[in-house]
């Protein structure tokens, strides 16, 4: 049992003795959640220096032209990436290693969502000339068949 001060361990010891003889009294008495402000852990964001920064907003850094057409070679050899390939692309970009690796997972997501799209079409294509061929048929068959009376 934790020691608190004040109300907290009156309301502990009446809880206590609620639980130990429920028939007792006549309601058990319901714990309360400590009040005040809840504690976030927050996340810092870094500048470019690499030092927290205590303004709100991080400002977003485009990749160059030069540096996407690099990522994205190296993403056409290898959808995954290596700890020391991370690295060497990483300097070689003047990047951080956690960039390189987000942009590439970002890329597979993005990869991804066009095999995807490309898979649905053509099952949707095929399901579609599928359904007209039976058309087809079921025409052919009433026109063959005799009449039934």
């Amino acid at each position: 049992m934790t020691i608190t001060m004040g109300d907290q361990v009156e309301s502990d010891h009446v809880l206590l003795i609620s639980q130990m003889f429920p028939g007792t009294y006549g309601t058990q008495v319901v714990p309360q959640p400590p009040q005040g402000p809840k504690l976030r852990r927050q996340r810092r964001k870094k500048s470019k220096g690499g030092e927290a920064s205590g303004s709100g907003e991080a400002k977003k850094r485009k990749l160059s032209a030069q540096q996407v057409n690099l990522l994205e070679q190296n993403f056409g050899n290898e959808h995954k990436l290596e700890s020391e390939r991370k690295d060497r692309l990483a300097s070689e970009l003047g990047l951080d290693p956690r960039q390189v690796a987000v942009w590439f997972q970002n890329r597979r997501a993005r990869w991804k969502n066009k095999k995807l799209e490309e898979e649905y079409s053509k099952l949707k294509s095929l399901y579609e000339s599928t359904v007209l061929e039976k058309c087809h048929l079921e025409t052919e068959d009433i026109r063959t068949s005799p009449s039934k009376k």
